[in-house]
């Protein structure tokens, strides 16, 4: 076991980046990527200074996995949490809170259905017969509570 880490040179660490790095296209977390960073950096390091022993090569990716790790948790992931001008996009279900619909169906026992734009939702609330109006006050997952509208 003790001559598999004196023979590991450059080519060992950049085989293993490379590896990390199509590993992360299968399992997201963008963690692999990092690791796959200090591999590579560790690589680069072994071939400007090839009589590196194992031990410090190990160190070095140690080191580089942790501080990547943690600067990407830190401050890579804020750059994409912008607000967003459409914060309801998909998340379809809150796009009607607010909206007033005409009932094609009466809502009997609390639970009705109504039909939105190309869709038919389920819909929770007062009784109220056909052509009766509602407004969509929250969204329960598929479901839309409604009340009636004045």
């Amino acid at each position: 076991m003790g001559d598999f880490f004196t023979t590991i040179n450059h080519w060992h660490w950049l085989i293993l980046a490379v590896t990390l790095v199509i590993l992360e296209i299968f399992v997201s977390g963008f963690v692999l990527f990092w690791l796959g960073i200090a591999a590579a950096i560790v690589g680069v390091c072994l071939a400007i200074y090839p009589g590196m022993d194992w031990e410090t090569q190990v160190i070095i990716f140690s080191i580089f996995s942790v501080v990547s790790i943690v600067l990407w948790f830190k401050y890579g992931k804020k750059q994409g949490a912008e607000e967003s001008d459409r914060p309801t996009l998909n998340k379809r279900g809150e796009q009607y809170i607010g909206r007033i619909f005409t009932l094609n169906e009466p809502i009997v026992d609390g639970v009705g259905k109504i039909r939105v734009d190309d869709s038919n939702w389920r819909i929770a609330g007062q009784d109220t017969e056909t052509g009766g109006k509602v407004r969509v006050v929250s969204v329960e997952s598929t479901t839309l509570n409604v009340e009636r509208a004045e």
